[in-house]
């Protein structure tokens, strides 16, 4: 690890306190920015003793160019979901990446920084920073940091405001917000039994950061990028389903028919800027309303809308193909050699991305149309003068019962499609000559029993919200979380010579809402991917031990200011590196695990061997590899690295029959050799871990 020089912490200090002025004190040093001629940035190293490091003011023609950028109101929800915002993000997204090198880009942040909405900064600089190359050790502080009124009830952050008023300035105390499991509602209503997992602070960072690195209407192309967000989602939904079974709840249902309330309403007790102002709360039983809102600079848009881009998305995927914009069909399959699979164009129409979408004007915004009026739903015209519901934001949305249900209908959609592929055939899946032996799961001296329950982190509020407190003051979140573990394998390769391999792990509940062991369409949409990595199996026998952080799925722990502030960064196309690499994005670590029963629950983990030579794909040697997150986020400017369908092989209806063995569950696959089925249980302890 290595300190941040100067101009490092001066872009990493643009995002501290995004509703104070910049010459605000900020960063460990309380650095400061004074945006008169010329701006500089202040560091104080104590009481009374101050440094400035002069930034020039940018006056150039540049910034007369922020286009739509000045659209959206300062203090306001910025919402990835309205195409507007899109249009003010692309603006000056477009202003950041034309700066030539990082000083240039501090001086032009600096300079606009004040003049347009903090939601809209904050995610036009972090999409910069991901995507130059001068800046690819520079690391992204935690969304929570920046923005704790997004993450915690506006109540706590009031008490401590006040209690930092009240403070002895001579003697200040570190003051600590404690947010717990049972965060915003109480257990009366059966949905409430998982908010401590839709609140979760990593499950929303994750999907705020997701939509950064795969945004719509950006001018970003990345590889199978319609797929991913196809495959991200789906598995979002099993893992929710994963903990509503663990808590006696039925698998969530879709949100289908729109001309009928929504039964479940939200209370976030959230706010969207440093006033006070509240996120929108839905009541129970709120209908969807067409959207009438003249101050939002969407068009309106109905009901009707929505209904009429389901039935074109339907009847394309049923008939085969899609129509693009001069009326010619476009095929859909995934079985190709070459351009863009089936999935792949469906996912960036049913988003919907309008420069990647077959045919935008057709078919339509179905996915982002439906988080906005469900947003809205509370105040579709604007009567009442209310704020968007978290719907309406990708830091908040996966708070809402509803985000679920909507997500669900969207994943239907793709399963119809996913349906009409062809069933894999022996050969697809099958590696002849490698027998998996023995598969397990090791935590301390238990096998095959894992455990789950609370663990807390902590970040700083105060480097989001000024509280004028003498010391930082902190949020101390309560969160499930699990002991790690360890992954043993133990493979045959009867070959006389080495072979490269792809394993691929996923985990499944075992038994369905009633107590019964599920058949293979029932479980299909439950299994979770747990790892996927490559490995090469020795002639003989081969024992591979894998630790469960080392994940493809998920992303370390968030990076707090000070975490970065110390020297936490990544190097380019360096493994070692590689937890503080670009796929910070993925799947919260201490989420890997589903929560379970507190007496036990029943799960199997299903353990693949797949020919690495047939799921490879060719690579530049110059793009970043790394192994946390890259299923969920794919390599920064490389293809994605493996050639199989997403979700493969569970992502299309088995075969009746294989070989001689007819096809009814997971268990009747693991009849090939190269496939293995393993009960664990997961017990959920309802205590803090000892790790």
């Amino acid at each position: 690890m290595s300190a941040l020089n100067q101009t490092e912490k001066n872009l990493l200090y643009l995002f501290e306190k995004p509703y104070e002025p910049l010459d605000r004190p900020r960063g460990v040093d309380e650095a400061g920015c004074d945006i008169a001629t010329p701006v500089f940035l202040s560091s104080h190293s104590g009481p009374g003793v101050e440094t400035c490091v002069s930034v020039l003011k940018r006056t150039d023609a540049v910034l007369a160019n922020l286009g739509a950028a000045l659209t959206v109101p300062k203090g306001k929800p910025f919402s990835f979901f309205l195409r507007p915002h899109r249009r003010a993000a692309k603006d000056l997204c477009d202003v950041f990446m034309e700066t030539k090198e990082p000083e240039d880009l501090i001086q032009v942040a600096a300079s606009v920084r004040d003049k347009v909405n903090e939601g809209l900064f904050a995610y036009a600089l972090a999409f910069t920073i991901i995507r130059k190359p001068e800046l690819r050790q520079m690391r992204l502080p935690a969304v929570i940091e920046t923005f704790p009124g997004w993450f915690v009830p506006q109540e706590e952050l009031t008490h401590a405001l006040v209690k930092a008023n009240k403070e002895n300035r001579q003697q200040p105390e570190t003051i600590i917000i404690e947010h717990g499991p049972d965060f915003s509602s109480t257990t009366i209503k059966a949905e409430h039994r998982v908010s401590y997992w839709r609140e979760d602070y990593g499950i929303n960072s994750h999907h705020w950061h997701w939509h950064l690195v795969y945004p719509a209407s950006m001018g970003v192309n990345r590889d199978r990028k319609g797929e991913l967000f196809f495959y991200m989602h789906t598995q979002m939904l099993a893992r929710y389903d994963m903990e509503r079974l663990s808590v006696d709840l039925r698998r969530v249902q879709k949100l289908e028919n729109w001309r009928q309330p929504i039964p479940d309403g939200y209370f976030p007790k959230l706010t969207v800027n440093n006033s006070g102002r509240a996120w929108g709360s839905r009541q129970d039983n709120t209908p969807l309303m067409d959207f009438r809102r003249r101050n939002s600079g969407l068009d309106f848009v109905d009901i009707t809308d929505i209904e009429i881009w389901r039935s074109r998305l339907l009847d394309g995927i049923h008939q085969g193909f899609m129509v693009d914009r001069e009326g010619k069909p476009v095929h859909l399959r995934d079985d190709v050699a070459s351009g863009k699979r089936g999935i792949d164009i469906i996912g960036d129409a049913i988003e919907a991305d309008p420069e990647l979408s077959v045919n935008f004007p057709y078919y339509g915004d179905l996915h982002n149309t439906g988080h906005v009026l469900i947003a809205f739903s509370h105040d579709p015209d604007y009567a009442h003068k209310e704020e968007m519901g978290v719907m309406g934001d990708t830091a908040t949305a996966m708070r809402d019962p509803v985000f679920y249900r909507w997500h669900k209908f969207v994943d239907d959609m793709f399963q119809e499609y996913k349906l009409t592929q062809p069933p894999y055939t022996l050969e697809d899946l099958q590696l002849p000559d490698v027998k998996v032996e023995r598969v397990g799961v090791v935590w301390g001296d238990q096998s095959n029993s894992l455990v789950t329950g609370w663990s807390v982190k902590e970040f700083e509020a105060s480097r989001g919200l000024d509280f004028n407190a003498g010391n930082p003051v902190l949020l101390r979140l309560t969160h499930l979380d699990h002991q790690p573990f360890n992954y043993h394998i133990m493979v045959v390769n009867k070959k006389q010579e080495p072979i490269q391999v792809t394993v691929r792990i996923f985990l499944a509940p075992r038994e369905n809402e009633l107590g019964e062991t599920m058949e293979f369409m029932d479980q299909r949409l439950l299994w979770a991917e747990m790892n996927k990595f490559t490995v090469q199996l020795e002639p003989g026998s081969n024992d591979i031990v894998r630790a469960s952080k080392e994940s493809s799925v998920t992303s370390p722990s968030e990076l707090t200011f000070r975490d970065i502030e110390k020297g936490q960064r990544g190097t380019p196309g360096s493994p070692d590196k590689a937890e503080f690499d670009f796929c910070r994005c993925g799947w919260p670590q201490h989420l890997l695990l589903p929560r379970g029963k507190p007496g036990g629950m029943a799960f199997q983990l299903f353990v693949m061997i797949t020919d690495f030579e047939k799921d490879k794909v060719p690579q530049t040697p110059s793009s970043r590899r790394c192994g946390n997150g890259v299923s969920f986020c794919g390599i920064l400017d490389a293809q994605y690295p493996d050639s199989r369908p997403m979700g493969f092989p569970f992502d299309r209806r088995p075969a009746p029959v294989l070989g001689e063995q007819r096809i009814t569950s997971a268990a009747d696959l693991a009849t090939l050799d190269n496939i293995f089925l393993q009960d664990i249980t997961i017990t959920f302890t309802n205590s803090n871990l000892e790790k």
